[in-house]
């Protein structure tokens, strides 16, 4: 229960952590809030020779809104945004799913940052970023560059970023005026990593038809998922439910690759999937009926 030896590092600002990053390439790991690098580490599971700690750095940290969205660093903290008001209003889906995030005192901890990062598949901030089409921006010695949502997670554990790369900053665009989100997992216990979650993201023109209909999906294959199936079969049409149910069966057909384990089989992990992005497609779209 001890890391392998590390060399540490601290930082006070982006440049210096940049220079870091670039002097010792892959053997390098930044540390934001830890909640999973540190006990990978002292499982040796992770057993970077540099550690590179991002607390130091204030420019880092922070929400701000503009008439394009939000911009979020990399280094805000889970608590930070469940208590943001700009948060809530410009993008509710991210405040919707905060309280399944884990328990209270690691989301007082844990970075924005640090869980899209990580890109693990049962990870909830990673696919609402997905549902929101949100963009990351990377900086390095050599300058920066933006990745959208999409583009980002690569697999397992695997994201864009590159060797001497650091994620600086989130960018969340403005919601439409008609426009609404809803979150919702299943798990054994709350705090639990969910067996299955969805997020969703909708919006209606004047005349009722459906113009958005992203919904990011967790714990459903080997990384966050934008749902294809559904934005196909919904947008342009007049959802009912009964195309709703279809697209989200469809969706669970055709968009997803859960696999088996201890806590649920593939086949469960497909029924948990189809109920519920139906559940939040219909909660999404109802809200705006009755709005």
């Amino acid at each position: 229960m001890k890391p392998a030896p590390f060399a540490y590092h601290a930082p006070s600002s982006i440049d210096e952590a940049l220079a870091l990053l670039h002097e010792h390439g892959s053997d390098a790991k930044p540390l934001a809030g830890g909640q999973s690098l540190i006990p990978a580490m002292n499982f040796r599971l992770a057993t970077p020779a540099v550690l590179v700690d991002l607390n130091r750095i204030a420019s880092l940290s922070g929400v701000s809104r503009d008439t394009a969205g939000l911009q979020i660093g990399a280094m805000t903290r889970h608590r930070t945004l469940e208590r943001s008001a700009d948060v809530a209003e410009a993008a509710p889906l991210v405040a919707a799913a905060m309280p399944y995030v884990a328990h209270a005192a690691i989301r007082t901890r844990g970075t924005l940052g640090g869980s899209l990062a990580h890109a693990d598949p049962a990870a909830e901030l990673p696919a609402v970023m997905l549902a929101l089409n949100a963009s990351f921006t990377l900086a390095s010695r050599a300058g920066s560059r933006i990745v959208p949502a999409a583009g980002f997670f690569a697999g397992l554990f695997a994201t864009a970023i590159e060797p001497g790369e650091l994620l600086v900053g989130i960018a969340v665009p403005a919601r439409a005026d008609r426009s609404a989100a809803v979150f919702d997992e299943v798990s054994r216990r709350h705090g639990d990593f969910a067996l299955a979650g969805a997020a969703a993201y909708v919006a209606v023109g004047a005349d009722g038809r459906c113009e958005v209909a992203r919904v990011g999906l967790l714990s459903l294959a080997d990384r966050p998922v934008l749902a294809a199936e559904i934005e196909r079969l919904l947008v342009g049409t007049r959802p009912s439910k009964g195309s709703i149910r279809e697209a989200a069966e469809a969706s669970a057909r055709v968009d997803i690759d859960p696999t088996s384990d201890i806590h649920a089989s593939s086949r469960y992990r497909r029924q948990l999937a189809a109920v519920l992005v139906r559940r939040v497609l219909e909660r999404a779209f109802l809200s705006l009926e009755n709005a």
